[in-house]
């Protein structure tokens, strides 16, 4: 499909949307950086969620790393050259310092393409939650949404955009420090699975725990029922890392609670994945302000 605009959103492989999608929606996509035992790797699709996961299974240590701001000038200049503005819907900065990296290459595009604009904002997103705020961003320009009324809805909308996560090992967030080791053993032993989501800052946050990966994926579904607005209306976005059949299962539980019929679920990428290990299930909604 061929679009004719006068601006094109980008956003980052933090997204977590299918690469499949990326093309069909004419949305170029950077591919952040990580490391795999200490070797720069790519986040480019080109080793498979499966693969991925089985190799933290196996000990393979993965770190991210920060973008620098060379990488968003290369994809930057490549767009501003065509003559268009540039919408870049990236990580939270709460999340990643990549964000201020790509505000630096907007300003030094400014002086290079002073009749162009980058706009960079403050998304507080993360995986599908990004995802879902490029999707939702996508279906208004292909309605013929120009540039600054796009940037103010999602200035307006981006808060209601609602992260739910629970992490099945939670050794995991002791090795990103948002857990101490006494906590995450005591948890462990307990059988306890924490409820966390994305304040608005952009930082990840712990709300509550459950007792159990059954009561976790409830209280998911739960929590979207509390705060969700015309739930029936929305396509829910759902990832997971590498746990595809609990991801369906609170699908399944918020399709009979709330009438919802469109579901994308997908896998939680190695940016992410990297800090909360397999097992995690994430949900994304819009409801009420977070």
């Amino acid at each position: 499909m061929v679009f004719f605009m006068p601006y094109i959103i980008i956003t980052d492989s933090g997204a977590d949307l299918p690469w499949g999608y990326y093309t069909e929606r004419n949305i170029p996509v950077i591919p952040m950086q990580v490391t795999m035992n200490g070797e720069p790797y790519s986040d480019d699709g080109s080793m498979d969620s499966l693969t991925f996961y089985n190799k933290m299974r196996e000990g393979v240590l993965f770190q991210t790393s920060q973008f620098t701001e060379f990488q968003y000038l290369e994809t930057f200049e490549k767009y501003l050259q065509q003559g268009l503005d540039i919408l870049y819907l990236g990580l939270t900065a709460g999340l990643s310092g990549s964000y201020y990296s790509a505000c630096a290459a907007r300003d030094q595009m400014a002086e290079k393409y002073p009749k162009n604009r980058v706009v960079v904002p403050q998304t507080v997103a993360v995986s599908l939650g990004l995802g879902l705020l490029v999707h939702e961003a996508a279906n208004r320009r292909d309605a013929g949404m120009g540039l600054d009324e796009l940037c103010a809805w999602v200035e307006a909308e981006k808060l209601t955009v609602h992260h739910r996560f629970t992490v099945d090992d939670l050794m995991f967030l002791k090795r990103g420090g948002r857990l101490s080791a006494a906590t995450a053993i005591l948890g462990t032993m307990l059988g306890i699975k924490p409820i966390l989501h994305v304040d608005n800052e952009g930082h990840l946050i712990n709300m509550e725990k459950a007792r159990g990966r059954k009561a976790a994926i409830n209280r998911l579904a739960e929590k979207m029922e509390e705060t969700a607005t015309r739930a029936f209306e929305q396509t829910v976005f759902i990832s997971h890392s590498d746990c595809e059949d609990d991801a369906r299962e609170l699908a399944d539980i918020i399709k009979k609670s709330m009438n919802v019929i469109n579901f994308e679920i997908n896998y939680i990428g190695p940016v992410i994945g990297a800090h909360t290990g397999p097992g995690t299930i994430a949900l994304f909604f819009i409801g009420k302000e977070r």
